[in-house]
């Protein structure tokens, strides 16, 4: 199977990600793209039941569309969720023709040099890069092919959504209106989601 991966915290899923995930799946030949949202992320702050909620959310927000589905992976895997065992662990589990596609955005891809066993991973798969900025030069990540990345930029339009800017919204009881999908949107308010 020709595998792509949208792997993140999605804290929460918003529109932004399922405009992303919709435009790859359409335009690359996929005919799935797996979301494997981060049991513990390496980088951010997060605890096991706010990785639950998360994990329910790009469930809910995914549920109706035959072209995507969903990995608890990092959670079997316990512990801090490094891309690069997931990667490892999805060859083992699933017999993949050529390298795994992974999506991310410009800003993880401007850090993959920190990440863990970055050499490594760098060999295991092909990114799909989408544009989080709007003075986006693609010369300036030349540098990334000549340390052995394997990559293209999602020639799709800027969207600036951010999760961020979501939990600040409703932390301040600000509309999120077009952001989410609106089962997302009520899970967050039922279960009294990011207040604090």
């Amino acid at each position: 199977m020709k595998m792509c991966i949208f792997s993140g915290t999605f804290n929460p899923i918003h529109n932004g990600h399922l405009y992303i995930a919709e435009y790859i799946l359409k335009n690359y030949g996929f005919s799935k793209i797996l979301f494997i949202p981060a049991f513990i992320p390496p980088l951010k702050e997060s605890n096991s039941e706010m990785a639950i909620h998360r994990f329910n959310m790009v469930k809910l927000a995914i549920e109706d569309n035959s072209g995507f589905d969903i990995s608890d992976i990092e959670y079997r895997l316990g512990g801090k969720s490094y891309s690069y065992n997931t990667i490892c662990e999805l060859y083992k589990e699933f017999k993949v023709d050529g390298k795994i596609n992974f999506i991310l955005g410009t800003d993880a891809f401007e850090t993959l040099d920190k990440w863990y066993e970055s050499e490594r991973l760098r060999k295991l798969v092909n990114f799909i890069v989408f544009v989080r900025k709007k003075d986006f030069d693609e010369a300036k990540y030349s540098d990334m092919k000549e340390k052995g990345y394997s990559f293209e930029f999602a020639k799709m339009q800027f969207n600036d959504i951010s999760s961020t800017e979501i939990r600040k919204r409703f932390k301040e009881n600000i509309s999120t209106e077009g952001f989410l999908p609106e089962k997302v949107e009520r899970y967050i308010k039922e279960n009294e989601l990011y207040k604090n």
